[in-house]
């Protein structure tokens, strides 16, 4: 079949990673033919372009196709994805992320095709404004009127779209967001040779939290439950691997605490280097105020690691109190503190959460069964049509 990916933008992240995985696997193993619509790879995280054009299938961009809201180029994105699709005229338009997702799905309905789309982080969300929330809502209400099937990469996203009225429940399949699950069982670098280079000594503790440093995804309460860990274990250090618009200001908080001999930031590193980066790592934290289901959970369990997250939308799906890690209510900060101690104090328990997650949901989150699955619907989708 011919399949046409809608994506704002194919910067490093989790759900730029799920989608090109998606159209590796179809162009590779299924032999579909895939197109990849995207905006430009604008922004501090990095780009994903550079793999996706080693992979041989077609690539479209669309430079009026931002992540921000611009209406003049909102308007001519539509437009051209309308011709494009006419043009192309694929089986069935699969579209991710909210904007992308909305101007997609009116496209592929003006142009008389099927759409599919996968949530991978609500449009509506903690932290919004009540008008912004209530807009996404009702754009969400309309786009749904254009869509055959909502693919979630987690329960939970299911039930808040539910709930908000988009669309009834028999209208949602949850595919959980595959990954390359061998770099996390097998990392290409040794543990003591990654520490070594992060400048972490064989007695210290290190924490790894995986994240832009951006807002919602939560530095700024791990940071102020540092304080507390240090004091009761000053063998932890803290391990946040990414890069973002917030560096300056963390690094000036951390400072503040006296805590800058404890933090190591990597800044920005390319996706294969995480398996090893997780690898090093004792604890895996996630403190996003909102996220789909992140993936550095199940990264970090199918490493062996015990997480610690705030219970967000899917996080409690793999997140399993005393079998995998602890889950926290969100902006929790004296929770946070003694979770991460309890765990460094406690090889046993660090050993026995990390194994018990390996075991649960490796095969669960390879990208090979989640590009089956999807491809599932796309044949139950137009078997309907």
């Amino acid at each position: 079949m011919h399949v046409a990916h809608v994506i704002t933008r194919m910067i490093i992240g989790g759900a730029q990673q799920n989608t090109l995985f998606t159209c590796e696997d179809q162009h590779r193993d299924f032999g579909d033919e895939v197109t990849l619509i995207t905006g430009p790879a604008i922004g501090p995280e990095g780009s994903l372009m550079d793999r996706a054009r080693e992979v041989g299938f077609r690539i479209i961009e669309i430079p009026e196709l931002r992540r921000s809201i611009y209406p003049l180029m909102d308007w001519v994105s539509y437009r051209r994805l309308i011709e494009t699709f006419r043009e192309l005229r694929p089986d069935i338009v699969h579209t991710h992320s909210s904007k992308a997702g909305i101007i997609g799905r009116y496209a592929a309905a003006k142009a008389g095709l099927p759409a599919v789309h996968t949530i991978h982080g609500a449009s509506f969300h903690r932290g919004q404004s009540a008008l912004a929330f209530n807009v996404y809502c009702q754009l969400e209400r309309w786009a749904a009127l254009k869509t055959d099937v909502f693919l979630s990469v987690c329960d939970s996203l299911t039930d808040q779209y539910v709930e908000a009225g988009i669309a009834p429940r028999d209208r949602f399949t949850t595919v959980y967001s595959g990954m390359d699950v061998d770099p996390f069982l097998n990392p290409s670098r040794s543990r003591d040779e990654v520490r070594e280079q992060l400048g972490l000594q064989p007695d210290q503790i290190a924490v790894a939290k995986v994240a832009r440093l951006f807002h919602l995804k939560g530095h700024n309460f791990l940071i102020e439950a540092a304080r507390t860990v240090i004091d009761r274990c000053p063998n932890v250090r803290f391990v946040l691997i990414g890069d973002g618009i917030l560096r300056e200001q963390f690094e000036q908080r951390i400072s503040e605490l006296g805590l800058s001999e404890h933090f190591i930031l990597t800044g920005l590193v390319p996706p294969e280097q995480i398996p090893e980066l997780v690898n090093a790592a004792e604890i895996v934290v996630h403190t996003s105020e909102w996220e789909g289901l992140a993936r550095v959970l199940p990264q970090a369990l199918i490493s062996g690691k015990p997480v610690v997250s705030y219970d967000v939308d899917g996080a409690r799906e793999v997140v399993i109190p005393g079998e995998t890690g602890y889950l926290l209510p969100v902006e929790e900060i004296t929770g946070l503190a003694d979770a991460i101690c309890e765990l460094a104090e406690s090889p046993e328990l660090r050993i026995r959460l990390g194994e018990n997650g390996r075991a649960r949901f490796t095969d669960v989150f390879r990208h090979q069964t989640m590009t089956a699955q999807i491809r599932d619907v796309y044949q139950q989708v137009l078997a309907r049509r």
